[in-house]
């Protein structure tokens, strides 16, 4: 459980849903939640009292694509893994993705809800979990996955999960750029992915879907998804789509750009640079599309192995076609809806979880503020303060 009261004085808050920046105001935090944002200058018995005086306060930021197993870029080194070195693995990922700022992350394949319990513990130091369990595939689909063929089968192992207190389901709907399967190739039939739409729905749950091309990600939309995963050439149907079904894009820019940059582990020849290269240069279009269209965005890297220490990057490559606000609503106001905590999480007010972070500096005039990772100074994490330098 959180700890006791917390003060934090001085505190200039960065509001993400008007873009407004507060004067100078004191928050008071006790058992996880915020009961106070006012400009008092009282005291609060038994407190810690911090000063962020200077500091730009922003909600804790919300990783809506992550895989906190994925330690190594070599998805055969970490089947070699036994479960207690992978488990330590995990939970200096975790450890990391916290001291980024990330106060609430989505697992997107291969966390189960014990992470989540951990955390919530103390057992492990990291920011609060949604954990899916394994990604889904059909034969010849994708890497790390759970292979399921038919909807019995599929229905019993999304019952299974669902039980176990899976946040969601991930399904693999196309290929992609590690996998086997044809980036343009479709996976599951639709009777398969209506069923696991269905067995969602009946667990009050969502589907999210690994989907590449426009024929994927709307035939995704078509079928009852909620979350489309990459989605990196989306076209005008796509986008109508989204609007009419209520669905959430969520790209992943950053692993395309831990692979080039060779942060990943996965070797590349000429030819296949170039693939990424052109799968890479058209995310940024689709994001620009969906941004333009007014899509919900959330926030999202889908990283491993080295790669991970380029979390934050994502803020600055969205903004190479996003203004800074709205890639900071993706990191906070969206991505709360996405794991169902609106009002909840990806906000500063009275009520809310005592989630936040403190930067030095202005995110909205210098979206480098949040990608560098260097200006970040505190973080309060369920109500727990822990300061960065």
């Amino acid at each position: 459980m959180a700890g006791g009261a917390v003060v934090l004085r001085e505190a200039r808050i960065l509001d993400p849903e008007t873009g407004d920046v507060s004067p100078p105001r004191t928050i008071v935090a006790r058992g996880g939640r915020i009961l106070e944002v006012s400009a008092s200058t009282r005291t609060v018995a038994g407190a810690v009292d911090i000063s962020l005086a200077g500091l730009t306060v922003v909600p804790g930021l919300i990783d809506a694509h992550v895989h906190v197993t994925q330690a190594s870029g070599d998805f055969s080194e970490i089947l070699s893994w036994t479960p207690n070195y992978h488990a330590a693995r995990t939970a200096l990922v975790m450890h990391e993705m916290l001291l980024r700022g990330f106060t609430l992350v989505r697992d997107m394949g291969g966390a189960d809800t014990g992470l989540a319990r951990a955390v919530e513990e103390r057992l492990i130091t990291g920011p609060r979990l949604k954990a899916g369990g394994p990604i889904f595939a059909p034969t010849g689909g994708h890497v790390l996955t759970k292979v399921c063929d038919g909807e019995v089968e599929l229905r019993r192992a999304l019952r299974a999960e669902f039980r176990d207190g899976a946040d969601h389901a991930k399904l693999t709907l196309s290929g992609g750029v590690v996998s086997k399967m044809r980036i343009d190739a479709l996976g599951f039939s639709d009777v398969e992915v209506l069923a696991a739409v269905d067995e969602a729905h009946l667990a009050h749950r969502y589907v999210a879907a690994h989907v590449y091309t426009a024929e994927a990600v709307s035939r995704a939309l078509r079928l009852g998804v909620r979350t489309i995963e990459h989605g990196n050439l989306l076209d005008a149907e796509c986008i109508d789509l989204f609007h009419e079904k209520q669905a959430y894009y969520v790209p992943t820019l950053a692993t395309y750009w831990a692979i080039l940059s060779g942060r990943t582990g996965h070797g590349l020849d000429a030819s296949k640079r170039a693939a990424v290269e052109e799968i890479f240069e058209c995310g940024l279009e689709s994001l620009d599309l969906a941004s333009r269209s007014g899509v919900k965005i959330g926030y999202g890297t889908d990283l491993h192995g080295e790669g991970l220490a380029l979390q934050l990057e994502e803020f600055a490559l969205r903004a190479r076609v996003q203004d800074p606000l709205d890639v900071i609503r993706s990191a906070t106001l969206v991505g709360a809806e996405i794991v169902g905590e609106e009002g909840e999480a990806g906000v500063v007010r009275e009520g809310a979880r005592a989630d936040l972070i403190a930067v030095e500096g202005d995110p909205l005039a210098d979206i480098e503020v949040l990608a560098g990772g260097r200006a970040l100074r505190f973080i309060l994490t369920d109500g727990d303060p822990l300061q960065v330098s």
